[in-house]
């Protein structure tokens, strides 16, 4: 049914059906900075808290061959905070043609045994506040203004932006899946509830 039928639907049917259809159906409004600001500082506290509140040994452990540990994807995110995101956001800013490139492989910093969680933690958050103050430069004008990637061609600052959002809860989140491994496959009859995680069940060799 067309929104304006479903007001018209809505307002011959009374107050309480009004209602809840302008709730159901009312517009998503999105303050894309103010949300990214949201995300970057509650992530920042969750890496903190993993970093600061979990066994290193735990932290360190690959969840599978070839992939991050907890430990490693904390790393990724301390190295790209300002080398990535904040050097692309005052790229496209300055008007710049192109981004900084960045090959995780090569630029990353390596995870050693005398890496420091807590440290690597505390270097993210002095990053972070130094990416909030540059956010809070950033205007709705300036959204649409674009500069070109490397290999993906011309990019908004939008899009950049939406990017960082998913970039840093996804690596949290992969961050946080790697440390549930070595739970799952002891949690018995439970297990099955875990399949989407379980990244021993899922490897064809397992």
């Amino acid at each position: 049914m067309p929104r304006h039928q479903e007001h018209a639907f809505a307002a011959l049917h009374g107050p309480w059906l009004n209602l809840a259809v302008t709730i159901q159906y009312a517009p998503v409004m999105s303050d894309l900075i103010g949300d990214l600001v949201d995300i970057l500082r509650i992530d920042s506290d969750r890496w903190r808290a993993l970093a600061g509140g979990l066994d290193r040994d735990l932290l360190a452990r690959a969840p599978a061959p070839g992939e991050w540990s907890a430990l490693e994807c904390l790393g990724h995110a301390a190295d790209t905070e300002a080398v990535v995101f904040a050097a692309r956001i005052r790229a496209i800013k300055d008007g710049r043609p192109e981004l900084p490139s960045y090959d995780p492989d090569v630029q990353g910093t390596p995870v050693t045994p005398e890496t420091d969680p807590v440290a690597l933690a505390e270097r993210l958050a002095a990053q972070r506040r130094d990416s909030l103050a540059l956010l809070a430069t950033v205007t709705d004008e300036d959204l649409d203004r674009t500069s070109r990637h490397l290999k993906l061609g011309p990019v908004t600052l939008r899009a950049l932006l939406n990017e960082w959002a998913a970039h840093d809860m996804m690596h949290l989140v992969q961050a946080e899946r790697a440390v549930m491994q070595p739970f799952i496959p002891n949690s018995g009859p439970w297990r099955f509830s875990f399949a989407d995680h379980d990244i021993g069940a899922q490897r064809p060799d397992s």
